[in-house]
């Protein structure tokens, strides 16, 4: 797991306490288009499972999680897939 993998495994630990937390670095997936530079990490899947999130719509949801590492958008991450969900489902 590189750095920025490292730092958004940190930060949504600390944020929402999850009950399981996946961070995939997907950037080489991504070499030829757009956001992707060599060797830097910028684009990520993050699987998420945490009570924060109880009660909240998809989109409250991924709003939660962006704010959570609003510094690290666009710079150094390029795009972030996600799924968001709670112990009850």
């Amino acid at each position: 797991m590189g750095p920025v993998a490292k730092e958004v495994s940190r930060r949504l630990s600390e944020t929402f306490q999850p009950t399981a937390l996946v961070v995939r670095d997907d950037s080489e997936q991504h070499r030829g288009h757009a956001g992707h530079r060599e060797g830097v990490e910028t684009h990520f899947t993050v699987e998420i499972c945490a009570a924060a999130f109880a009660g909240r719509s998809r989109v409250e949801r991924q709003r939660m999680v962006y704010a959570a590492l609003s510094d690290l958008m666009n710079n150094p991450i390029h795009a972030l897939s996600l799924k968001i969900t709670t112990p009850e489902g």
